[in-house]
């Protein structure tokens, strides 16, 4: 059977692909990519919150394999809804890279570093949300693009600093496209659910090949995620920050962030507990926020959100 993965055609998703393809050919498999344009690839000029949040970048692989014309297709996890069209499924996720987010500039080595009312480039609620938070001086600008763009960008000099997934930059290769390139510290920003992570949706007919390449690990952590999302109900157009580590002892540190995009509120919550209750972790997180007022703030942000935008 030769299997057929749908692709976007970024440089980053071919890379995605191509990794998936060489993996699934190691195993003794025929692949072969097919290329697809996303609505996410083609409205650039607006938030993505603002034009559906994260099915962008998905619905018309998703469609393209419902319809038959391919087996599989390989996602940025962060990039994945939690709920899946009906006929699909995740059927694995790939060994993590580094989960962090990365500050880049060309004059700047650190957020710290950065000048009063620095413009810094993010299209993403959650890195606003923590950046004003850390600081409230900044000027945010929406950043959109693919990577190479966004660091072009960069270069000619109409940010100060941009933030970017440290994964993407690793895997395209651009550790050193510019003079600055850090790491974020997850005490400053928590990254987004599923990030640094490949979640490979399939059809069922070709479940127990894709089920080869699950990395348990990765599996349990972007379990928690999902599930704490999923319970919050926050997609794409609500701030949220969650990472699930699972540590080398079998003890399992969650963790969440949410507030409102200028950064003026913020929740944060840390649970603990085990890969023998992980299946529960998510819930019990969420549960936990909601308590203390997550659902309300989460309103709010939503509000803000499409208020700012507008004006």
């Amino acid at each position: 059977m030769r299997l057929v993965i749908a692709t976007r055609g970024s440089k980053l998703a071919l890379w995605q692909s191509n990794h998936i393809k060489e993996e699934l050919e190691k195993l003794g498999h025929e692949v072969e990519l097919k290329i697809f344009k996303t609505k996410g690839d083609k409205i650039l000029d607006t938030p993505l919150a603002l034009i559906g949040g994260k099915g962008l970048f998905t619905k018309e692989l998703e469609d393209a394999m419902l319809r038959g014309e391919a087996h599989l297709a390989v996602h940025s996890l962060k990039d994945v809804p939690t709920e899946l069209p009906e006929g699909l499924l995740l059927g694995a996720v790939t060994k993590r890279e580094v989960v962090n987010d990365a500050f880049l500039s060309q004059n700047y080595p650190s957020i710290e570093d950065l000048p009063p009312n620095a413009v810094v480039g993010t299209t993403s609620l959650r890195r606003r949300m923590q950046l004003l938070h850390y600081r409230p001086d900044l000027s945010i600008k929406d950043l959109r693009g693919n990577v190479d763009t966004r660091i072009r960008k960069l270069k000619e000099g109409e940010f100060d600093a941009i933030i970017l997934a440290y994964a993407g930059l690793k895997r395209l290769g651009f550790l050193d496209a510019v003079e600055h390139i850090e790491p974020i510290d997850e005490s400053l920003m928590i990254p987004a659910m599923g990030q640094a992570a490949l979640g490979i949706e399939c059809v069922p007919d070709v479940l127990d090949i894709v089920k080869e390449l699950d990395d348990e690990k990765s599996h349990i952590e972007t379990h928690i995620e999902r599930e704490f999302v999923d319970r919050l109900q926050g997609g794409c157009q609500v701030p949220i920050g969650v990472r699930a580590q699972v540590l080398d002892n079998g003890d399992i540190v969650a963790k969440a962030v949410i507030g409102l995009p200028d950064g003026s509120e913020l929740l944060k919550e840390k649970i603990f507990g085990s890969v023998e209750n992980y299946q529960e972790l998510g819930k019990e997180l969420a549960e936990s926020m909601i308590e203390a007022g997550a659902k309300e703030l989460l309103q709010r942000a939503e509000k803000m959100a499409f208020s700012e935008h507008k004006r």
